[in-house]
This record gives C-alpha cells, sequence and structure tokens, in this order.
C-alpha cells in the first residue's frame, strides 16, 4: 500500500511543481498588459482571455497537490480534543461521506462537460476566439488527481503513516 501512497503522491506533487510555473506565466501576461496599456496606451487583444484560461487551469489542477500538503481549509474546532484514534475514525468518515461523493461528481460531470466541448469544437467569445476544451479536459485530469489523492490520503489514515514528514515519498 505504501507503494500506492508513494506513487499518488509523487504524481501530485510533479504535477503541482510542473503548473506552479503557470503561476509566473499568468503574471507575466498581466504585467505585459498592464504595461502595454498604461505606458503605452496601445492594450492587447488577447491578454485577458488567456490570462483568465490560464488562472482557471492554475486553480484547477492545484487541487490534488493542494489536499497533498494539507493546504485545504479545515475546521477541527470539534475534533481537535477527541482521541487520534476518534479523529481518524472522523477524518475517514469525512472522506467517505463528503470528499468521495464530490469527487464521483465532479470527474463524471467535467469529464461529460470536457467531451461536449470537444465536439463542439468550443471556443471562447472574447476578443480572440482561443479553444475551451482544453480547459474542460483540464477540469477532468485535475478531478482525477484529487480523486487519487483522496484514496493516498484515506490510505494513510488506515495505516496511520505520519505525513507531516517525508516518510512516505522516501
Amino acid at each position: 500500500m505504501l507503494i500506492v501512497i508513494r506513487a499518488i503522491d509523487a504524481l501530485n506533487e510533479v504535477v503541482g511543481r510542473i503548473v506552479s510555473v503557470v503561476a509566473i506565466l499568468f503574471a507575466s501576461i498581466i504585467i505585459y498588459d498592464v504595461v502595454m496599456r498604461y505606458a503605452f496606451n496601445d492594450p492587447t487583444r488577447w491578454a485577458f482571455d488567456i490570462s483568465k484560461q490560464m488562472f482557471g487551469f492554475y486553480f484547477v489542477m492545484l487541487g490534488g497537490y493542494a489536499l497533498r500538503h494539507k493546504a485545504h481549509v479545515r475546521v477541527d474546532i470539534l475534533t481537535e480534543r477527541f482521541s487520534r484514534g476518534a479523529q481518524r475514525i472522523v477524518d475517514i468518515l469525512g472522506y467517505l461521506i463528503f470528499f468521495f461523493p464530490f469527487t464521483y461528481v465532479f470527474t463524471t460531470r467535467s469529464w461529460d462537460f470536457a467531451m461536449k466541448s470537444w465536439n463542439q469544437g468550443e471556443t471562447t467569445y472574447g476578443a480572440i476566439q482561443m479553444p475551451v476544451y482544453p480547459l474542460k479536459i483540464a477540469m477532468f485530469v485535475a478531478a482525477v488527481l484529487l480523486l487519487l489523492q483522496g484514496i493516498a490520503e484515506v490510505l494513510k489514515i488506515i495505516l496511520d503513516v505520519d505525513t507531516t514528514s517525508e516518510e512516505v515519498m522516501q
């Protein structure tokens, strides 16, 4: 089971690090557009549409990475006083009751959403007509990555693996 956990953690780690580069590109495009608009009075027609799609890609693709690093919001006010065993049970129930149904719906609906966009050749309606289906396919990939990371997190709880250390990655 540790091999499965390591593989999923490594996959989301690699995806997260690669996608983080998009933030640099995203910021560069916005800076370029602002400079062109205000310094040269020559705004771009494409920067808004591209930066909007890049932000959507960046935001959605980092879900699994954020879950792996415990970056999601948690409300532990009630469970912080529970024993470690009780906390583990509550965490597993939370995944079973909330997380997995959500990721199931996210995965299946985003697949349908992406395929409909692909089949229609959907494009944006802004100043430039960019294809939308790559972003919608990214939503499906992100849903799968999030689902896989959820499986890894539940396995970590069941096996009581310390996720604060890098023991799983070694």
